[in-house]
């Protein structure tokens, strides 16, 4: 059976990447731009920040008529606590793109399934999409890497702090989100080469 290059070994510790590069985050948009539901769901992963199952619990009437810097107060399914979703000017632009293609039953999940009934798309055909469109790229992904993307860019190209990661990632202290978003022995290394 031919094994995806971007799985892991059988037998080994299952963990998944973020994406590190703007690049390659740019090359897999341009990959979903004729797939409308898809390029939302990666925008809005990427730019949120929360767990697959929360944003797959999403309807079109929560986000149907958000602006930029607004947001959506929802109950993370893991933890039932509350969080919030807000929409900034990139997700609002490839979300009017999709809701100009999507029925206009605000009942609907925004990220429906095309089988039958209601019903939003799994976290296993989520993870299975990640591999595609990750094809190519060294490294393991999956559903926690548009999470894990997040963290990653928002500390590489926005410089924000691990405490506030933290926070918005709902962990008990920094360190997990540092273990969490695969913070490299040789990147803390790095640190060593800086001149003072």
């Amino acid at each position: 059976m031919h094994r995806n290059e971007n799985h892991p070994k059988r037998g080994s510790r299952i963990t998944v990447d973020p994406i590190r590069n703007i690049k390659d985050i740019k090359k897999i948009k341009r990959k979903l731009k004729k797939q409308p539901r898809d390029l939302l769901l990666f925008t809005l992963g990427i730019n949120n920040g929360l767990r697959i199952s929360d944003l797959l619990n999403l309807k079109i009437g929560d986000v149907r008529n958000l602006e930029p810097g607004e947001t959506l107060q929802i109950t993370e399914n893991k933890t039932g606590k509350q969080n919030v979703l807000m929409i900034n000017k990139e997700t609002k632009k490839v979300l009017d793109v999709f809701l100009g293609q999507a029925g206009p039953g605000d009942e609907e999940y925004l990220f429906k399934s095309r089988k039958g009934e209601n019903n939003p798309i799994t976290k296993s055909y989520v993870n299975q999409k990640m591999k595609e469109w990750t094809s190519g790229m060294k490294g393991n992904y999956g559903t926690h890497t548009m999470r894990k993307t997040f963290g990653f860019i928002q500390r590489k190209e926005f410089g924000v702090g691990f405490e506030i990661l933290c926070k918005r990632f709902g962990h008990s202290n920094p360190s997990v989100t540092m273990r969490y978003l695969g913070i490299e022995d040789k990147e803390v290394s790095g640190i060593l080469l800086n001149e003072i």
